[in-house]
C-alpha cells in the first residue's frame, strides 16, 4: 500500500450496546492524541458539501484566528481537519490523508525518537506558548526544514509533534496516550520496516520500553514500543505477516 493507512479498530457489541459511552476522543486538559487531516482542493466548498450531510464542526473556515481551515467531528467526535492541498498538480483525489497530530511533553525527545526511524523534520512553527514540528518518511535527512508551504505540498502524510511550552520543565507532567482504562481511543502510529528485530534494536537504547517484544505475545514478528510520552509505536515487517494459513496484511 504506497502511502499510509488509517487504521480503524472496532469491539464488537460496542455499536449497539446502550450503555456504551463512546470512546474517548481526546483534546481535553493533558490529552495526547490531537487530530488527523485531510488535504484538499476548497475547504470551503468541502466544508459546505459536510454540512448539507449533518456533519458536526469543532471550527468552520471562517471560524477562530486561523481562516481557511476547519475542523469536522467523525461519528465517534475525532477531530478531523480539513487544509487546503497546495499546488500538488492533479492527483484524480478529491482528499489526500495528510496528518497525525499527537501533543509531546519534550520536543527533542520526540524528534530524535522519530529520527531512528527515518523520519525527517520538515518543518517548525513557534508560537507564543506553544510549538509546531512537521516530520515525514522518505524525505532525506539532509533536506531538513523545508518552508512552510511544502508541507501540504506532500502528498504522503506528516507526523505534526505540538508542544505546549514549559511541559518539559514539569517532572509531574504526562500526556494521556489514548489507551488508559475509562479513556480509550488513539490507539498507536505504526511504521513498516524490513526487520522488526533490527528495528526495535535500534532504538532499545533510547530506554523507553516495550508495550510488545517481537517475541512477545501470541503474534510474533512484530513489535509495540513506546515512544517519550508513552504512546505505543507499532513496528511491522513490510509486506505482512505469514501465520501459515492467514497472511496478516501490512496496511498500518
Amino acid at each position: 500500500m504506497e502511502g499510509t493507512a488509517l487504521e480503524l479498530t472496532h469491539n464488537y457489541g460496542t455499536e449497539s450496546d446502550p450503555e456504551f459511552k463512546g470512546y474517548h476522543a481526546g483534546n481535553e486538559e493533558k490529552d495526547g492524541f490531537g487530530h488527523v487531516a485531510f488535504n484538499c482542493d476548497d475547504v470551503y466548498e468541502v466544508t459546505d458539501e459536510l454540512l448539507s450531510k449533518g456533519v458536526e464542526f469543532k471550527k468552520k473556515p471562517d471560524e477562530g484566528r486561523m481562516k481557511g481551515l476547519a475542523f469536522a467531528k467523525d461519528p465517534d467526535g475525532y477531530w478531523v481537519e480539513l487544509v487546503k492541498r497546495r499546488e500538488i498538480g492533479n492527483i484524480g483525489n478529491k482528499f489526500n490523508f495528510s496528518q497525525t497530530m499527537i501533543r509531546v511533553k519534550d520536543p527533542k525527545k520526540s524528534i530524535e525518537f522519530y529520527r531512528a526511524f527515518g523520519m525527517s523534520l520538515l518543518y517548525q512553527y513557534h508560537g507564543g506558548d506553544f510549538s509546531l514540528y512537521y516530520l515525514a518518511s522518505n524525505i532525506p535527512q539532509s533536506q531538513d526544514l523545508y518552508e512552510h508551504s511544502s508541507v501540504n505540498n506532500l502528498f504522503g502524510p506528516v507526523l505534526e509533534l505540538t508542544h505546549n511550552h514549559g511541559t518539559e520543565n514539569d517532572d509531574e507532567f504526562k500526556h494521556f496516550n489514548g489507551n488508559e482504562d475509562g479513556r480509550q481511543g488513539f490507539g498507536h502510529i505504526g511504521f513498516l520496516v524490513d526487520d522488526v528485530y533490527a528495528a526495535c534494536d535500534s532504538i532499545r537504547d533510547f530506554g523507553y520500553g516495550f508495550r510488545k517484544e517481537p517475541d512477545g505475545g501470541s503474534m510474533k514478528g512484530l513489535a509495540f514500543a513506546f515512544d517519550p510520552d508513552g504512546y505505543s509505536v507499532e513496528i511491522v515487517p513490510r509486506g505482512g505477516i505469514d501465520f501459515g494459513d492467514v497472511l496478516i496484511s501490512s496496511s498500518s
